[in-house]
């Protein structure tokens, strides 16, 4: 390109130098910032399909249980909930293999409920009867009695012989009962030759009960 001057001779216009564009530099640190933004937003993707995946039908305790009363399917109750490590509630399909099992120690209401808690050892041992007791308030503890609580039978002295010292036996509550006349019908385990003893006692309203171990 070229220009005239006033008295009309050309002249070369001035040529403008070539613009330089410079190359944006990517930073490494904002590299390597987003990698770890990806990578943590899979890995809570993959946290968040593993809980729902993880998540089932278990069973949970409804009303309190008592030490060694047996399970009814009035006790539990299904409930949906995430399974978790170090966890092993029982199943909801479970149901059926539960009930009529005993409970091992007191189950809470709204718990998850574990085979750990329960048991189906029988309380009447080998070389072993059961017997039941009528006995009045005042013959047995305050405390409410439960299966598998240890318990001290003890003979009280008859009206002639007040200085005799009392018998003792040693058994376990196998259950109990509260008729309508506010006696409590005690179900025990005695050894087999103490229960004709036992019943002599009993019959002659001579025997108390008292609890030496909580189940």
């Amino acid at each position: 390109m070229s220009l005239v001057t006033r008295n009309g001779t050309p002249v070369d216009a001035p040529v403008a130098p070539p613009k330089v564009v410079r190359q944006r530099r990517t930073r490494p640190g904002l590299l390597g910032l987003a990698v770890l933004l990806i990578a943590l937003g899979g890995l809570g993707a993959a946290f968040a399909v593993t809980s729902v995946r993880a998540t089932g039908s278990y069973l949970a305790v409804a009303r309190p249980v008592e030490v060694g009363r047996t399970l009814s399917a009035d006790d539990l109750v299904s409930v949906q909930v995430s399974g978790g490590a170090g966890l092993s509630p029982v199943p909801a399909k479970q149901l059926d293999e539960v009930v009529g099992k005993r409970a091992a120690v007191g189950l809470t209401p709204g718990t998850l409920l574990t085979m750990e808690q329960l048991t189906d050892a029988p309380l009447l041992g080998p070389g072993q009867q059961q017997i039941a007791l009528g006995l009045k308030p005042s013959q047995v503890p305050a405390r409410k009695l439960h299966p598998g609580d240890k318990v001290l039978l003890v003979s009280t002295p008859a009206d002639d012989d007040s200085q005799a010292p009392g018998t003792r036996f040693t058994g376990t509550v196998i259950d109990t009962a509260t008729p309508e006349n506010e006696d409590v019908v005690v179900y025990v385990a005695l050894p087999t030759r103490d229960v004709p003893a036992v019943v002599v006692l009993a019959a002659q309203e001579r025997i108390a009960l008292v609890l030496v171990e909580a189940a």
